[in-house]
């Protein structure tokens, strides 16, 4: 009976840094199998050297070690192995304000000082286990997200790097304009994410070769409120949301789906929108070459006297046209790339066929 309760039991991993053995015993006694597994580092460089290759929930961290310090060790988690979301709680006898500030400052999300108590401990650690798995659930949301967005980019082999273009554009721009950390994401995501609503539009309309009808124009102005519904449920979809549904809103009001006008469109929207439509212009389509930078401009120009885009982010972002034209240059490795191994198998999968209903 013990045995099949057991087997029930999510078990964890851990890993314990301390070169004490005795501390790694006592920290290996309180945190029991199954709900718990423990794998020991003596030092700094060993810990990361397992994080290397090795998947947790959760490092306990000593801070006074022979060679890196537990400082160190986490500052090195987090920006040399990029494991920004890995818990990491201090289990150290360093408990001053100055000490608990220090280790904050390179990263760490909680501190227990020695000698600790057993079940402050587990407390402590059951909390930031159950954070990092909301954050696994999240991110697994986001990344199938962002997938059925490459989709759309699959089905259009015209447009090339067109997503990545977008994100590594709009992340550009908006750190021009001082936008925030949560508008950058929205920008990155957004590049991705923006049309893929279109995954809700029949072929015979999105496919269609030549002019839309008046009715076939009306289902496919839908793939921003269809992107939009796919988006908001995520909270932190939230502003990509407002991209996907407003990135063909105008200034004047004379855009779709809502005909917002000026500062009723979101600002990421608006930020969005530029960076669009100067990839729309300064990219090869099947209906027109990629014109030289001094056309788009021109054309840009144009259309903002005539109403379609704020005016003074215009004016910010064709300073960057012309004053830093290298930097608008997509890497090698663009900033939102993803895989699109698996997208042939979400499609087939049948998933998508409800939002292909009118």
């Amino acid at each position: 009976m013990i045995s099949a309760l057991n087997a029930n039991v999510e078990t964890a991993r851990i890993l314990a840094v301390d070169d004490m053995a005795t501390n790694l015993k006592l920290l290996g006694y309180v945190l029991r199998p199954p709900e718990y597994q423990i794998v020991e580092a003596m030092d700094g460089m060993q810990a990361l050297e397992i994080l290397r290759h090795e998947k947790f929930d959760l490092v306990l961290l000593d801070v006074m070690m022979p060679g890196i310090d537990g400082f160190e060790t986490c500052r090195r988690i987090r920006q040399e192995l990029g494991l920004k979301l890995l818990p990491v709680i201090m289990v150290t006898s360093m408990g001053a304000p100055d000490d608990v500030a220090s280790g904050m400052d390179v990263g760490a999300d909680d501190y227990v000082t020695k000698p600790f108590n057993s079940i402050e401990l587990i407390a402590r650690v059951k909390a930031a286990i159950e954070r990092k798995h909301l954050t696994d659930q999240l991110d697994d949301a986001e990344t199938v997200l962002l997938s059925l967005g490459r989709m759309v980019e699959a089905r259009d082999r015209d447009t090339g790097d067109h997503c990545d273009r977008l994100a590594h554009t709009g992340v550009l721009f908006g750190k021009a304009l001082g936008l925030e950390h949560e508008d950058l994401e929205a920008l990155r995501r957004g590049g991705v994410l923006h049309d893929i609503g279109k995954l809700g539009i029949p072929d015979n309309v999105l496919l269609k070769k030549g002019k839309l009808d008046a009715d076939e124009w009306q289902v496919m102005k839908q793939h921003t409120v269809i992107g939009a519904a796919l988006c908001s449920p995520l909270r932190t979809m939230s502003r990509t949301a407002d991209i996907a549904r407003c990135h063909h809103e105008k200034w004047n009001g004379t855009g779709y789906p809502a005909g917002l006008k000026g500062e009723e469109i979101p600002l990421v929207a608006r930020v969005f929108q530029i960076v669009d439509i100067f990839d729309a212009l300064s990219s090869e389509r099947p209906y027109k070459p990629a014109f030289p930078r001094e056309k788009v401009v021109s054309i840009m120009e144009q259309e903002t006297a005539a109403g379609f885009w704020d005016p003074q982010l215009m004016a910010v972002f064709l300073k960057i046209v012309r004053e830093r034209p290298d930097d608008l240059v997509l890497p090698e490795q663009g900033i939102a790339d993803r895989s699109i191994d698996v997208l042939e198998d979400i499609r087939s999968s049948g998933v998508m066929e409800w939002y292909a209903k009118d």
